[in-house]
């Protein structure tokens, strides 16, 4: 069987449809991907913030921390009071 003109633009349109529509199947694969990273960038974001949250209360209760000590030394240091009595 020989190949027509008219076979020969079946075949390349055939071939250009099935190429279009791999270009497709890969743009929403890439679509999906993209919106899965994109939820992993905010849950990281959110992550971010809480950490750096948690690490400015941390740094605040170590301030306290360190005040306390220093008055506690104090006390330890001063004399004795005598019991009343």
């Amino acid at each position: 069987m020989f190949l027509t003109t008219r076979h020969l633009a079946m075949g390349v349109a055939l071939a250009a449809t099935l190429g279009l529509s791999a270009c497709a199947t890969y743009d929403d694969e890439f679509a999906g991907i993209n919106s899965r990273l994109d939820q992993v960038d905010t849950r990281v974001q959110s992550a971010a913030q809480s950490a750096e949250a948690a690490n400015q209360s941390a740094q605040q209760a170590n301030q306290r921390l360190d005040q306390m000590e220093g008055r506690i030394q104090q006390l330890e240091t001063a004399p004795r009071r005598k019991p009343r009595g």
